[in-house]
């Protein structure tokens, strides 16, 4: 008679410990993820310039160019083609004397924000629109609102103008407005302007509620030409190590009637967007990948310190792990192609 070995296992083994087979294949490894990344989350940034006919690389913001209106469609075409679902517009003035104190340009009607709105809403009508509502593009003192002769912001004028710009933006054609100037009390004055209106039930408010000043704007301010002539923005934007300003931004925002929130910079401000999706549990919570995080990993990357795809990847998770729902990147090109692999 032949006897099979019987195999024992060993004694004393915490079975509960053996975690490794669990993700043993690159499949299983993507079911470990709580939430995964999806192309509807992801939100382009897009700079559109006054001269009609520009394209121009900024070397400093690798891969991203700025866009006078006559070139928009066909960069924009093989984009929407691979699934781009959001975009967020930012204008540029770039002519002589067009600048003035008050930001006149941001919602001129022939100016480059509205115009582009209109042209991607008859070209691309399946594209959700949203613009950034500020001041600092189109102010001659790049400053985020209306001052003083002093060069302190005179909050009641400046919200009241953020307010204006953003109503224009919605009857222009915009699906959502974006104010991120960080005046108290601009939500407020852009629903009762919307309201009154009548475009309350048709247009989004997402608010840059947790928007910190600090050393990772350099390359935007390049590309968007919004580098302050005299003084900085530390006065409106959070101090780098104000947690508490934030949480009591969100709830203020909140009560003031936003429909969505944005956390501003990301890699840098987990522990916020963490405490944000808390705080805003109800509400849909973005982050916007800045320019100067995204540059670094581009830095990184040509250095071979890391890979390009892979650090992306790591770094969009690690927003989706905080709470984060939608991403502003300058990486969504790439992630259109990566996502369909």
């Amino acid at each position: 008679m032949t006897h099979k070995a019987t195999y024992l296992p060993p004694t004393g083994t915490d079975l509960s410990s053996v975690l490794q087979g669990g993700y043993n294949h690159p499949l299983a490894r993507e079911w470990q993820s709580e939430r995964q990344l999806l192309k509807l989350m992801f939100i382009f940034p897009l700079f559109i310039s006054d001269i009609d006919d520009e394209e121009s690389i900024i070397p400093s913001l690798p891969n991203i160019k700025r866009h006078g209106i006559n070139k928009l469609a066909a960069y924009l075409e093989p984009l929407v083609a691979k699934g781009l679902r959001s975009v967020i517009l930012f204008g540029v003035i770039l002519k002589d004397g067009v600048k003035d104190e008050v930001g006149t340009a941001a919602d001129d009607p022939d100016g480059p924000v509205i115009r582009a709105i209109k042209l991607i809403r008859e070209r691309f009508p399946q594209l959700y629109v949203i613009c950034d509502v500020c001041l600092c593009e189109y102010t001659s003192h790049a400053h985020c609102g209306v001052l003083h002769e002093d060069g302190s912001l005179k909050r009641e004028e400046s919200v009241l103008r953020i307010g204006a710009v953003a109503v224009n933006y919605a009857r222009a054609g915009a699906h959502c407005v974006a104010p991120s100037d960080m005046m108290d009390g601009r939500i407020k004055d852009i629903k009762r302007g919307l309201v009154d209106a009548q475009l309350e039930n048709k247009v989004l408010v997402m608010s840059y509620s947790a928007k910190f000043s600090g050393s990772l704007y350099g390359p935007f301010r390049d590309i968007a030409g919004s580098c302050p002539g005299k003084g900085d923005r530390k006065l409106y934007q959070l101090p780098v190590g104000g947690a508490g300003l934030a949480r009591r931004a969100l709830v203020r925002d909140i009560e003031e009637g936003a429909d969505a929130l944005i956390v501003k910079p990301s890699t840098f401000y987990l522990d916020i967007v963490s405490e944000a999706s808390k705080i805003c549990k109800d509400y849909p919570l973005c982050v916007y990948h800045v320019s100067g995080e995204y540059a670094m990993l581009h830095a990184a990357a040509e250095k071979g310190v890391v890979d390009l795809k892979a650090i992306a990847f790591e770094s969009h998770q690690g927003f989706l792990r905080a709470g984060a729902r939608m991403i502003i990147s300058y990486f969504t090109p790439e992630f259109l192609d990566w996502l369909d692999v």
